[in-house]
């Protein structure tokens, strides 16, 4: 049984049993409809995931693999803040007519903006680090620019990640401020556990541990009944990731 599977279906329960509703706030409308997005929500949720033992992508229902994939190497290599430059359609709606985003995660990681007009690769600065400096406990790239929200078409949900190094392995920790549990989680875990097993490989580490530290953890009530119906499936068997040994 995927060990994924049993920590969504303990973190679901846990938001559903021992959550707060909003409803009856006032909170904008998103729905097509125009009714207001209601949720009910725990925070401070911590998760772990052990990459020795198996790639935490969730059973229970299809996880999006192909467009998280795309996501993280969209950010990582393409250094892009532009759909068009993305496979998947997963930003889309907050894209302007020339597919930009502003200076979301593709900047921020790759290029943030110094006080001198210079910028700073913060994905070659880590990995320099995690190679040279292994015990440093400063292996962080932060996608948080509070002087710079107003310049993104959406502030990051995944906000700060550290990376820390020991016994030959890399384990990441992610704080994620804002966690759509139902819809948004999976892919988030899965695009992750996916960056930290391409970092220790181009940083000659093994994969260790995945830390998944979420802030506002929210099921929508509308996502109830579904939710309900996916915490009812039989887990499938561990899913792998293997990882072309040949990219540095």
């Amino acid at each position: 049984m995927s060990l994924a599977d049993v920590t969504f279906i303990n973190m679901c329960k846990d938001v559903i049993e021992n959550g707060t509703s909003t409803e009856g706030e006032k909170v904008r409308p998103v729905w097509e409809d125009g009714t207001s997005a209601y949720t009910i929500k725990r925070f401070g949720v911590v998760n772990r995931y052990d990459l020795r033992k198996e790639f935490p992508a969730l059973t229970l229902r299809k996880t999006a693999l192909k467009s998280a994939m795309d996501e993280i190497l969209w950010i990582w290599q393409k250094k892009s803040n532009n759909v068009n430059d993305l496979k998947s359609h997963i930003w889309d709606e907050w894209a302007d007519e020339e597919g930009g985003l502003g200076h979301i995660y593709g900047y921020q990681w790759r290029s943030w903006p110094k006080p001198d007009g210079t910028s700073l690769d913060q994905i070659s600065q880590v990995m320099h680090d995690i190679k040279h400096s292994p015990n440093s406990r400063r292996l962080i790239v932060s996608a948080w620019n509070a002087g710079d929200i107003e310049n993104m078409a959406l502030p990051p949900c995944h906000a700060l990640f550290q990376f820390y190094v020991a016994n030959g392995k890399l384990s990441c920790q992610l704080y994620q401020r804002s966690a759509d549990t139902f819809l948004g989680v999976p892919f988030n875990i899965a695009s992750y556990a996916l960056l930290t097993m391409m970092m220790a490989q181009v940083c000659g580490l093994k994969p260790g541990e995945f830390v998944h530290t979420l802030g506002d953890t929210h099921i929508y009530l509308n996502h109830i009944e579904q939710v309900k119906l996916q915490l009812t499936r039989e887990p499938r068997a561990l899913p792998r990731m293997e990882i072309n040994p040949d990219v540095k």
